[in-house]
Formats: C-alpha cells, sequence, structure tokens
C-alpha cells in the first residue's frame, strides 16, 4: 500500500496528516500530524505512540479511506506522532478484517483492534539473556586449571549456555565463567529469553486413512496446494476421524515455506488429546494461544505469530486477531459449538468472522463437526461450502446403542436420581472392568436452596437468579456475575436453623449419590469447577483414557472430542433439561450436545451403550438420538425456521440496554420502540425486561429486532438508535445474531 493512500492528498500539508486508529471505543481513526523526518519510513499498519488526553498512546497507522474520522481540523492544529514503534506492521488483511468485524457488530473500530494488538504482547520486548561461547581460539598464555578446563570441554559443542548452565553442568563457579571472559578465552552474547518454538514435519507419515477419509482429505490437500478462499464442512459421525483428515490439509499447507495454519477450537482448555496427536502427527507442539497463557509466554507467541517463525496456532476464539505473517489455511474444530459466540465485549461469532478472515487472507478454511449447525448445513445445502461427509467410525469402533429411559415408568428412588435400570447398567459395567460416564449439565450440588419454614429462596444480591450451592467448597455461587457466599446456618429471613434445602441434581449431588451405591468404585468429576487450568483437565483425561476411574461425573467439559478406549457406557441424567424455555436453537443444541456426549462411548472395540434419562422421550430431540435419523431432525429444524422466517433464513439482532436505574434504562426502551423503523420486512418488539432482568446490579430490558435475509440490518440499526440520545448511565449494546436471549 503506497504512501499515498496513507498521507492521502498530494499537497504539501496534507501529506503529513495521517489517521491512527487507538485500541479504544472511540468512533473512528483519529487525525495526526506525520513529522517530515517520519514520513518516508512510515507505512499503513506501523506501531506508532500519540499524544491523548496528556498521556501517550500507541496506536496504528490507518488506513486513509478506512474509518471516518472526527471534524477535519487544519494541519497546524492537529498533534504530531511522537514515535515510530519498532515491530511488525499490522498487515493489510487483518487492518480489513478489524474494520469488517465492527461495521458487522456495529462496534467501535478501536474495540475490536484492542483484540488484536493483545496488550504489551504486541509492544513488549522479549528480555535478553547473557550467555557464553568458546572464542574462536584460546590465548596461547592463559593458564589451565582444572576448573578452566571443564568448562571449555563442555563449550567445545559450540553451543551458547547462561553462566548459570555453565556452573552447573562443569560443576564450577560462576567466578570460571566470568574469568575466562575477561581473559579472552570466552566471548559474551545476548541472547533473546524467548527460545523459538520448533517447527513441526509435514513429511512424516500419519496413520492410514480408510477410503473416504482418503477422499476428504485429498479434497482438501488439493485446495491447500491451490490456494485461494474456498470453505469446506468436514461433516463427520463421532469417531469418524475428522482431525485426521484435516491433518493432510495442514500438513499440505506447511509444505509451503512461510504458511502458517490457525486452529480454533471451541474451548483450548479441553485440547489435551488433541495437542498429543498433533505432536505425534508432525514432531513438535503447535503453539497455543488462550487467556489463561501467562504474559510472557503471550508475547513470545504473539511475536512469533507476528514474524512468521510460529507455523501452527490453535486457540480459542480470541486467536483470530492474531497477526500472521501468511495465513494459508483455517480449521474450525466443533464448529458448531457455542462456545464460539463471545457474549462480553465485541459481540461476535468466531466460526463466522473465521469465515471472514479465511476469504480476506486468500486461504481454504474447514468447518469440522459431527454436529453441524443449521447455518452451516444451509450453506452447504446451498452451495456456498463443499460438503464432505464421513459415515463411518474408524478402525472396528462401531456406533453406540441408544436406548430411552422413561422416567414416568421407571423413576428413580425418592431423593435419587437413577433410575433402577441406569443402575443396573452402571454395576455390570463397572463389573466388566469397563468406564461408565454420567453426564448432568449442572454445576455445584444443587441449583436451589430454599427454606422449607418459610419459602425464602436464596438469590445473588447483584442478579435476579438463583445461587448455587458448592458443597465441595461449601459455599453458594452466583455463575453469572461470581458472587460468593458461605452457606448460611440458618434461614437470612425467618431464622431458622436448619431449615435449608438443596433442591435438584447438580453434579457434585450425582456425585455424592454414585459414592454411596458404588462405595468400591473410583470416581472422577470433571466440571469447569474442578478443571480449573488446562494442566488439571489433562490429567484428568490422562487417568480416564489409562483406565484409572471407573465412572466419570461431568457437564458439557466431558462431551468434547476426546478418545477413552475403554468407555462403553454413558448415562444422560436429565435429557430433558436443555429442552427447557423459548431458546430458537434448544432443540439444536441439545440434539448436538446429546450426540456429542452418546459419541464418548464404544469408540474402540467394545461396544458402546448409552441411556438417555427422559420424561418425554416422545420428544423429536429424543426420537432422533434414538432412531438415528439426525437428518430427518435437523430437515425439520430447517422447515420451521423457514417458514418463520427465523436465521439462517432472516435475520436477527438484539438491543440490550442496561444500567443502575430501571426507570431510566425502560425510559430509553420506550423512546426507541416509539420510533422503531417502520419498513417492510423489518419488525421490533420490546422493550421487555431481560430473562435475566439484573446482572452484576444493573437493571436489562431488550428489543429484539427481526427482519427478512435481504434486509441490510447494520444500516437500519445505525439510522434507528441515533434517533435516540441516552443518558450516561443507560448503556446500548447490540448483539448481531443474537445466540443467547438471557
Amino acid at each position: 500500500m503506497g504512501q499515498q493512500q496513507l498521507f492521502g492528498d498530494r499537497d504539501e500539508g496534507a501529506e503529513h496528516r495521517v489517521k491512527v486508529l487507538l485500541p479504544l471505543p472511540l468512533g473512528g481513526a483519529l487525525d495526526y500530524r506525520l513529522p517530515p523526518h517520519l514520513k518516508d519510513i512510515a507505512a499503513p499498519g506501523q506501531l506508532v505512540e500519540v499524544p491523548l488526553s496528556g498521556r501517550r498512546a500507541t496506536g496504528v497507522l490507518w488506513d486513509a479511506d478506512a474509518v471516518p474520522g472526527g471534524k477535519t481540523l487544519p494541519i497546524e492544529k492537529l498533534k504530531p506522532v511522537e514515535a515510530l514503534l519498532e515491530g511488525p506492521l499490522m498487515r493489510e488483511d487483518l487492518r480489513r478484517f478489524v474494520d469488517w468485524v465492527a461495521a458487522y457488530t456495529l462496534t467501535s473500530p478501536g474495540a475490536v483492534l484492542r483484540m488484536c494488538l493483545s496488550g504489551p504482547a504486541a509492544t513488549g520486548q522479549a528480555p535478553v539473556k547473557r550467555h557464553y561461547a568458546p572464542a574462536p581460539a584460546v590465548p596461547a598464555d592463559l593458564r589451565m586449571t582444572p576448573a578452566r578446563q571443564a568448562v571449555l570441554r563442555l563449550l567445545a559443542d559450540g553451543k551458547a549456555r547462561t553462566a548459570s548452565e555453565i556452573s552447573e553442568l562443569a560443576a564450577v563457579s560462576d567466578a570460571v565463567v566470568r574469568g575466562l571472559e575477561k581473559a579472552g578465552a570466552l566471548i559474551a552474547l545476548d541472547i533473546s529469553a524467548d527460545a523459538p518454538y520448533p517447527p513441526p514435519h509435514p513429511g512424516l507419515k500419519g496413520p492410514d486413512l480408510s477410503g473416504e477419509q482418503a477422499a476428504a482429505a485429498e479434497a482438501i490437500r488439493a485446495q491447500v496446494w491451490e490456494g485461494g478462499f474456498a470453505p469446506f464442512l468436514l461433516d463427520g459421525i463421532t469417531g469418524s476421524g475428522k482431525t485426521e483428515v484435516y491433518f493432510e490439509g495442514l500438513a499440505e499447507a506447511l509444505k509451503e515455506k512461510g504458511a502458517q495454519v490457525l486452529v480454533l477450537v471451541p474451548e483450548i482448555a479441553l485440547t489435551s488429546q488433541w495437542l498429543d496427536r498433533f505432536e505425534s502427527r508432525f514432531g513438535a507442539a503447535p503453539v497455543v494461544w488462550h487467556s489463561d497463557i501467562g504474559q510472557a509466554e503471550r508475547r513470545r507467541a504473539w511475536q512469533a505469530i507476528a514474524s512468521g517463525e510460529a507455523r501452527v496456532v490453535v486457540g480459542a476464539r480470541s486467536a483470530l486477531f492474531l497477526p500472521f505473517r501468511r495465513l494459508a489455511f483455517i480449521v474450525v474444530d466443533e464448529e458448531h459449538d457455542g462456545s464460539f459466540k463471545q457474549e462480553d465485549g465485541v459481540l461476535y461469532h468466531a466460526r463466522d468472522m473465521a469465515i471472514v478472515r479465511a476469504k480476506l487472507a486468500g486461504c481454504p478454511i474447514v468447518l469440522a463437526s459431527a454436529t453441524p449447525s443449521l447455518e452451516t448445513l444451509v450453506n452447504a445445502d446451498e452451495g456456498r461450502y463443499r460438503l464432505l461427509k464421513l459415515r463411518e467410525r474408524h478402525g472396528n469402533a462401531v456406533l453406540p446403542e441408544m436406548k430411552a429411559i422413561d422416567l414416568r415408568h421407571e423413576p428413580p428412588e425418592r431423593g435419587t436420581w437413577l433410575s433402577p435400570v441406569l443402575v443396573r447398567e452402571i454395576e455390570a459395567t463397572v463389573a466388566a472392568g469397563e468406564q461408565a460416564m454420567l453426564f448432568l449439565n449442572r454445576r455445584g450440588y444443587a441449583p436451589l436452596t430454599l427454606c422449607r419454614t418459610c419459602g425464602h429462596r436464596i438469590e445473588c444480591p447483584a442478579c435476579s437468579t438463583w445461587l448455587v450451592e458448592h458443597r465441595f467448597r461449601q459455599e453458594l455461587q452466583c455463575h453469572h456475575c461470581g458472587h460468593i457466599e458461605p452457606v448460611p446456618n440458618a434461614c437470612p429471613t425467618c431464622k431458622t436453623e436448619d431449615s435449608l434445602v438443596a433442591c435438584g441434581p447438580g453434579v457434585e449431588r450425582l456425585f455424592e449419590e454414585v459414592s454411596h451405591r458404588f462405595p468400591a468404585a473410583r470416581l472422577g468429576v470433571m466440571t469447569s469447577d474442578t478443571m480449573l487450568k488446562p494442566s488439571d483437565t489433562a490429567r484428568m483425561v490422562h487417568e480416564i483414557a489409562s483406565g484409572k476411574l471407573d465412572i466419570v461425573i461431568g457437564t458439557q467439559i466431558v462431551t468434547k472430542g476426546y478418545h477413552f478406549p475403554n468407555l462403553t457406557l454413558v448415562g444422560v441424567v436429565d435429557a430433558d433439561l436443555g429442552l427447557r424455555g423459548g431458546d430458537l436453537r434448544a432443540g439444536e443444541r441439545t440434539y448436538q450436545q446429546l450426540v456429542q456426549v452418546a459419541g464418548r462411548a464404544g469408540r474402540a472395540d467394545k461396544p458402546g451403550r448409552v441411556y438417555l434419562q427422559s420424561y418425554e422421550p416422545e420428544h423429536p430431540v429424543v426420537a432422533a438420538l434414538l432412531s438415528g435419523d439426525g437428518e430427518a431432525f435437523m430437515a425439520a429444524e430447517k422447515e420451521a425456521r423457514a417458514r418463520h422466517h427465523m436465521p439462517p433464513f432472516g435475520r436477527l439482532a438484539a438491543i440490550i440496554l442496561s444500567g443502575p436505574d430501571m426507570a431510566a434504562v425502560l425510559e430509553v426502551g420506550r423512546k426507541l420502540a416509539a420510533v422503531a423503523p417502520q419498513i417492510d420486512g423489518v419488525n421490533v418488539v420490546g422493550p421487555a425486561p431481560a430473562p435475566l432482568a439484573r446482572l452484576r446490579g444493573l437493571f436489562r430490558f431488550r428489543l429484539l429486532m427481526h427482519t427478512r435475509k435481504d434486509v441490510k440490518i447494520q444500516a437500519v440499526i445505525r439510522a434507528w438508535l441515533n434517533a435516540v440520545k441516552a443518558p450516561s448511565g443507560v448503556r446500548i449494546k447490540v448483539d448481531i445474531d443474537p445466540y443467547s436471549f438471557m
């Protein structure tokens, strides 16, 4: 990109006017004056330091026509760019991606840029460490001692080492090392503390592929070799080997010098087995990116990605905004997973934005899932994505047998949650030396604690929700704002002691029942409360896979693509749980989740069984699971959505209003409703209290816009919101394509 686009007009004054995008929620890029001595070395995408409100801020030189700034000031009144910062340029495809995401989500470009710069990672320099290496020649007059000889023997391999490493390996003091340097026998080198990432080896042979695997892999490999934007849907049943198929495309990309690959996964903490498989296949670990890595590793990874040294990155949704030097292939694994939707800050869906990133980078992308989302299936049906199907489990494994337990006829004993049928199946499984998994998507001990004397329900003081009892930690917790308080001995309202009772089951309560029924069994619990770090998850996964546990109890964390060879029984404790409420995607989401958890059974030579406890086994979701006819279920979902023009056959956008003063929030909602767009194909409902009407101390109201698919919804919303000025205490958030209606 030439300087004309950076500096605007050709005349002498305008050449020094530049736009700088700051990682702040401002209206757009700001105008600054570029001093003449910087003009010839500045370029779009350069990190710069500029004055802002009495302080210095870091921003990026932006394209002149990308984002309109505020009122144009004469060049002499503009503040100057103070410095160009070292570091790689933000490349054009990433700058265009920032602008695209901002325009689509109706978010400020600066808020999107903030996700790209990743704090100190973008500007921080790696510390250096003093290393020592042998000089080209040892001085003839050097007086040798046994200690000096030991050091020189150690360094004869030519590898530079720190003084502490030399001291330890040669069994000498640091003074010996410094003395050799002073004498001219060693030379000192300052080397970055960030070790380079070992490169993956694309030439290593992977496992033998079946016929349908090989055909799918060849289609992906050929497109990667050819290059250019091309989206694929890799639709394969659980255990069909989707990972090995897209690994072939990844290997093809790595054959080209400098090419980089991004693999998005829904929850990075759950990828321990994936990382093991990758390292086994390519001989080195990928670069990992997620919110839990420390600042030093974050800086190391960011810099390696920007320089092109990092060849393969596996990460959570935020990895989309990393500064890849040459992105050649993208994979979105488990593309259906709801975790790809970001619900805070910039509201975006990583699967959809990954498609945009691939298009701007001009590279192929694979969306992989055993239960593709309806949006993705429709794109494949209409020819926008190329469909690749895998309908056989890898090796000798077969799909598990599915059965429903009608809780109306086979209810659990009073005060318990496992039906007699499921208890017998667990007994038989453990007796046979095999493993069982119990799935209940509800954290904690019980979702509600109430007083049996006065009926008081313990609620969060900041949110309109009940506190969940966590008996393992002996506390009550709000799963929305994080508020924690101890379990009281007496009712807070009537003060009656020992009157509080837990209502409903959570995984901890299920653990209590299983411990009582199977005292000799080795038990494990997998939830986000017990798996606090990736290492916790990796340890638990290893224990299950190696047969150290008999029964595993877990929430949705256990539904991911784990391979447990000896796991033959899966029991879904409450198959109806996700079907309650009016969520647009409730049926689809529950079906996907239950297929995923069922897919953990029978993945090796031993056949698997899956039991679904339900009070409504005739429900279409349960019926589809039992019949194995997921295509018919998704076809019915598709027909129902199309009939009502719901996504993906129409558009939705949520307008979420929040603030500490309920009356002020409601007043803004009423003003918006009064000037709602009167356009054909556009319908607005609300304002109405959000289902979660109070969150973190703020009152919340929602409006919902429903439009035909051809309506340019962003332009309509932008004009609508500009017609109402909200007071400073009321916040307005726009969620294009909402996935949560709370």
